[in-house]
Formats: C-alpha cells, sequence, structure tokens
C-alpha cells in the first residue's frame, strides 16, 4: 500500500506490502470489451440506446470520445450510465481532427471497421504504445473489401488513414485467433455488399456476434466460423454491462496464491471465450467456485468467490490461448505458487499487446524472484512457492501493473511498482480495493 494509505496513489510509484490474510466481496469495473462495444455498435444503430455499468477507464472514455467526434451524441446520465444516440449506417460525420485511440487496441480496431464503411476521409491514431502494436492483420482485410486504407511502415502501424464506402462481402481466414480483428471485420461487414464470411483457427471472444444478433444483424455462427449479410440496418440496444473478466482474475488469483484469503467478486462476466483462466485454475487444483449463473443483458454472469490453494503446474497452449490472452500476466504469477513448471505455448500474440508481455512478463516478475524462461511463443514458469520482492516496471502495461501489485501481496518483501498509474486505462478504483480486501 500507499504510505499514506491513499487509495490512489499520489506519484507513478506504489509500495504493496503482504497483509496477513485477505478477505472481501469485490464488483469490479463493466466489461471493458463489452463496454467498447455497447458504444460503437449503438453509433451506428438507429435509435437510443442506454448503457449502464459502463467501464470508468480511460480506454472506454476514448471510445466516447472518438464516437462524439463522429458526431455522435453520447449523454452521461449518471455514474457509468450513458445514452447513445445512434446515428445510423450511414449519418456518422467526417471528423474535424485526427481520431486518437491512445493506448486502445479495441477502440483502434473496431473505429477501423466502422470508419471503412464511412464515405470520408479519417485519420486514426494513438499513444506510443499503441503506435507499436501492428494493424496490418485488419487493413489487409479491409483493402479486400475495397476500403482505402494506408498506414506508416508498409500499412503496419498508426497512424492510419481511411477512406471508405463501396464496400464487398470477402470470405477470409484468420491467421490468429483475434477478437478484435474478427470484430473490426464483422463491423466493416454490416456495411458491405453481400456476405462475409469468417474462419478462426481457435474460438475467440463471441461479444460482438453476440450484439450484432441482439441488433438485428442477419449474423449465423457455427463453431469459429461466422457469416454475416451487409446491409441491415441495426437497431439500438440497451447493454447492461456485467463485470469484466480480465479485472476479476486479479482477485481470485489473489486469493488462490495468498496462505490466508477468502474473496468474492459478484457479477462477472463468464462468456466462454473469456473463462480460459477459470479453466486453468480448476486444472491446477485452485478452489474457485462459481455461483448464482444467469444472463443479464443476453450474457451469461456469475460469482466467483475463490480461497487459498494448493496449486499445480500445467501445460497451456492451443485454444485456450484466445480465451485467457489478457490473463497472462497474473496467470504466471499463479504458476509461481503451482508445484512444478507451468508452460505457455502458442501465445506469441502476447508480444503484440500494450507492452511485449511474453518479455515484460519475465524481466519484471524475475526482477522480483520469480523463475521464468522466456521462449518466442510463450515461457516456463518455475513453481518456486515465492516472491522475493523488490522494484518492478509496469512498462505502462496497466494488466502488468495489476499482477505487480497482486504479487506485493504475496511476496516476502514489499514490491514497488513503477509506473502503477497505468491502471486507470482499465480499472480506476484497483487501489481501492486493494486496500479493503487487505486485513493486517
Amino acid at each position: 500500500m500507499t504510505s499514506d494509505r491513499e487509495a490512489q496513489p499520489p506519484t507513478p510509484e506504489t509500495i504493496v506490502r503482504r497483509p496477513r490474510r485477505l478477505r472481501g466481496h469485490v464488483r469490479v469495473p463493466g466489461d471493458k470489451s463489452i463496454s467498447h462495444r455497447a458504444i460503437l455498435h449503438n453509433a451506428i444503430a438507429d435509435g437510443t440506446a442506454r448503457v449502464s455499468n459502463l467501464g470508468p477507464g480511460d480506454d472506454i472514455r476514448t471510445s466516447v470520445a472518438c464516437a462524439r467526434a463522429l458526431g455522435v451524441r453520447v449523454d452521461e446520465l449518471g455514474t457509468h450510465a450513458y445514452a447513445v444516440h445512434g446515428r445510423g449506417a450511414g449519418g456518422l460525420c467526417e471528423p474535424d481532427d485526427v481520431l486518437d485511440a491512445g493506448n486502445s487496441g479495441t477502440t483502434a480496431r473496431l473505429l477501423s471497421g466502422i470508419l471503412a464503411g464511412q464515405p470520408f476521409l479519417t485519420v486514426l491514431t494513438g499513444d506510443e504504445s499503441l503506435r507499436s502494436r501492428p494493424m496490418d492483420r485488419v487493413i489487409e482485410p479491409l483493402q479486400m473489401m475495397g476500403a482505402r486504407a494506408l498506414a506508416r511502415r508498409g500499412d503496419d502501424y498508426l497512424p492510419m488513414a481511411i477512406r471508405g464506402g463501396d464496400l464487398r462481402g470477402i470470405d477470409y481466414t484468420l491467421p490468429v485467433a483475434s477478437a478484435q480483428v474478427k470484430s473490426c471485420l464483422l463491423l466493416a461487414a454490416t456495411f458491405a455488399d453481400g456476405v462475409t464470411r469468417l474462419r478462426e483457427p481457435a474460438a475467440s471472444r463471441d461479444h460482438t456476434e453476440r450484439l450484432l444478433a441482439a441488433q438485428g444483424a442477419d449474423i449465423a455462427v457455427a463453431g469459429q466460423d461466422v457469416e454475416l449479410r451487409g446491409r441491415r440496418p441495426l437497431r439500438a440496444v440497451d447493454v447492461d454491462v456485467p463485470g469484466d473478466t480480465s479485472s476479476a482474475t486479479f482477485w481470485i488469483v489473489a486469493a488462490c496464491i495468498h496462505p490466508d484469503a477468502e474473496i468474492s467478486v459478484s457479477g462477472v462476466g463468464l462468456t466462454h471465450g473469456r473463462t480460459g483462466l477459470l479453466d486453468v485454475l480448476d486444472l491446477m487444483g485452485a478452489d474457485v467456485r462459481v455461483t448464482n449463473q444467469r444472463i443479464e443483458g443476453g450474457e451469461p454472469v456469475g460469482d466467483v468467490t475463490a480461497c487459498s490453494s494448493r496449486l499445480r503446474g500445467v501445460g497451456i497452449g492451443g485454444s485456450l490461448i484466445p480465451r485467457l490472452i489478457d490473463e497472462v500476466p497474473i496467470l504466471a504469477l499463479a504458476a509461481a505458487f503451482a508445484e512444478g513448471e507451468t508452460v505457455i505455448s502458442e501465445a506469441g500474440e502476447l508480444r503484440y499487446k500494450e507492452s511485449d508481455r511474453i518479455a515484460v512478463v519475465a524481466q519484471e516478475l524475475g526482477r522480483l524472484g520469480v523463475r521464468i524462461d522466456e521462449r518466442s511463443d510463450g515461457m516456463v514458469i518455475h513453481g518456486t512457492g515465492r516472491v522475493d520482492g523488490g522494484a518492478a516496471d509496469s512498462h505502462r502495461d496497466h494488466r502488468m501493473a495489476m499482477a505487480l501489485a497482486i504479487a506485493g501481496l504475496v511476496s516476502r518483501d514489499p514490491v514497488e511498482v513503477l509506473q502503477a498509474r497505468s491502471v486507470t486505462i482499465s480499472y480506476p478504483s484497483f487501489w481501492d480495493e486493494l486496500q479493503r480486501v487487505s486485513q493486517d
């Protein structure tokens, strides 16, 4: 914790110490992935949608700001509640300035699909981190659909200029399983003539498919294949955003690896594409229970309780990877407390997240005494059952910052989290919760 017990650290560095026990009930912010879609899908729909429990982080504010820059009226109704006044398929306005997606890859990629269908020029950029993440995986298929898209360094990196319109459906196999790429192409397909057929090598998150279906799109899903017939108007749909699954995993893992812990997280989203870490923890022998399962806003939701556990190392790869791609930093910490080795493979996509998460996880957890061997497409974590403590850098990656903070809850000596403010990207109240569940 910070020395003066403030919830939000007054400096970019935060020191976290191991408490005697962890206890509490947590309500995590609204799911970031669904929040982006609730704003951007409804921006191109007919009618007005009410979105409640919208994620509070910087990334979501970026999507709201970009929608407004395109002429969409987005009214704040209360705490994390908004009304999105859709402008329909052809109602967006050419922005007066460059659109800035900040740190949000989801904003950049979903917007790319929407902008590909607009008959005007838009320039899209992001912060230093986002400008280093590849965009060719969306630019190439968008060009196949008929959009004119140009980007830096051979159409690979932001900034990107898009002049859209006159799109046609394509038959396309994604080279990697990616919900962001799939969602970009499905949104573009809503503006295209004919049918777009997409195939993935493994299942990824299906929030876009669920919301498009609720909006009246002509969409069909069969396993890892999805087909959408374009030029069908979308209707505005109210969305009550479930709790962010990725945010919940930090508390779940914290409880599993602390010797005296029980934490419950309520209202967590439980779509199959997001629960890979829960499946892995089950394989590792974790004491994790899911109760009160229900459907809210078309999404499966439940309450998750985790307790101190004895974990064992496992092998993780294949179809599991797309379902836990954002949870690898905290999964690596869990593996440090498992008996034996945990091997993560077929996860090369991690090198293109907010940071190179393979290198950063190995480097920064290594600084705290965790034994990790970096591989080209993953890592091997040696379960020593301990974290020594020390200083480690988040590299401005919000999930790394939170994983390092959780490491402090179980370390022998305090952990100093450098560039800790990055948690505001997705979870501004994280430090409040960390303080509340820590009991001395």
